[in-house]
């Protein structure tokens, strides 16, 4: 057991001192300890425990001032740092001014600068990172996967603090926050993407429901048919709108997405065909019934989303804490998406310029098989001007997994 895990967990569990918390203790302890986190393999994951009882377990021990919204009484604070310093009020005033942010600067009194200008001739360390990051940018002509890690952070930076407009939507003091990373699917034997597809933040109060319906797959956008003959036609139907079943797998209990009458339990067939191997039995629920919170899970171990019948996708519960004042407050905004990986767009095989929209198959115009088209080349070397059909082929819609960037 870790330095770290063996203080939290003598926090959680610090020494009752009358009678009556020592009774309570004794018959509560062991249901405490077995919903504290605690690492089942060490920087992996945890043993497994409840989302709801570890946070009633935190709201037990902490003050509510330490998971308020509520800005900190200034006096206060300064009385209660000068106390556990040891010094006195004078002297903290003395501080006060001396370390001001006022204090700091590098310029004229009369003079108010720009911040986002450096001075060339700043000494200051921090100052001359910071010019030569910004001397770095200007010189650069084009960075694409700078850009996009910038973006990719951005969608974070743009909600830290945010409060909503009107109080109802104010995320409730105390309520717990999880942090989610929801990967690609294994679709291929050579599968090696280990960055997470999307990161996203929940709250507690969300239903696996919530959650499937937050998550992005090219999958739930894939048109079913072959249209060389009517290119025009448009679709009836996407994947998402028609195979509406889906399940997450979590703790041996398989979750299904039943709110619609089409929905049906895909879960049965490995049910199933665990109870004809002996395998130890697995529950069911309908997730638009269950709450995170009510979860049993081990934070960072891979568990299931599985829809469009065979796409299946690890999910990993990376954190889980309480609220605090700087996080977005705004309830609208959850389940909130924090970071998104970009994925290299498919160009077309003929233009290498325009994004492919049509996969071909059988195909004597193809310099291969399958080929991806975009729709103008498509168009221009399968359909004369009356746009009719030229030759033998097979056409599919193709939906590039880079329409997510």
């Amino acid at each position: 057991m870790t330095t770290t895990t063996q203080k939290w967990k003598n926090y959680i569990s610090h020494e009752p001192h009358s009678m009556e918390e020592k009774m309570a203790a004794s018959s509560s302890s062991t249901a405490s300890n077995a919903n504290i986190p605690e690492y089942e393999y060490i920087d992996v994951n945890t043993k497994p425990f409840h989302i709801g009882s570890f946070r009633n377990l935190w709201l037990e021990r902490l003050k509510p001032c330490h998971y308020s919204y509520q800005e900190e009484d200034e006096e206060a604070f300064e009385a209660d740092f000068a106390k556990e310093m040891g010094i006195s009020m004078e002297i903290m005033g003395e501080l006060k001014a001396i370390c001001s942010i006022d204090s700091l600067s590098c310029h004229p009194a009369d003079e108010t600068p720009d911040p986002e200008v450096v001075p060339p001739d700043s000494t200051l360390k921090t100052l001359l990172q910071r010019k030569k990051r910004q001397d770095y940018k200007n010189n650069l002509k084009i960075n694409r996967s700078g850009r996009h890690d910038f973006y990719a952070d951005e969608l974070d930076r743009l909600t830290v603090g945010r409060k909503p407009e009107e109080a109802n939507d104010m995320i409730p003091e105390g309520e717990v926050i999880l942090t989610i990373n929801i990967y690609y699917p294994a679709i291929y034997d050579r599968f090696n993407y280990v960055r997470p597809h999307m990161t996203l933040m929940m709250t507690g109060s969300h239903s696996l429901a919530d959650l499937r319906d937050a998550i992005c797959c090219v999958s739930d956008l894939q048109v079913c048919g072959e249209f060389s003959s009517t290119p025009d036609m448009a679709p009836d139907f996407i994947s998402k709108d028609h195979y509406k079943s889906a399940f997450f797998f979590f703790e041996g209990v398989f979750y299904n997405d039943m709110r619609f009458p089409e929905c049906q339990d895909i879960s049965m067939t490995t049910i199933e065909w665990a109870k004809s191997r002996n395998f130890p039995s697995y529950r069911q629920g309908k997730m638009e019934d269950v709450l995170l919170a009510d979860l049993e899970v081990k934070v960072g171990f891979p568990y299931l989303y599985c829809h469009q019948g065979d796409c299946e996708h690890l999910v990993i519960i990376t954190d889980v804490r309480l609220s605090h004042k700087n996080d977005c407050l705004d309830r609208k905004l959850y389940p909130l998406l924090t970071h998104k990986h970009r994925v290299i767009t498919r160009k077309c095989s003929v233009c290498h310029v325009y994004i492919g929209r049509w996969l071909t198959t059988n195909d004597q115009f193809a310099p291969s098989n399958p080929c991806l088209f975009c729709d103008k080349c498509f168009r221009m070397l399968h359909y004369d001007v009356q746009g009719n059909k030229l030759g033998e082929f097979l056409a599919y819609p193709f939906v590039d997994p880079g329409a997510f960037n």
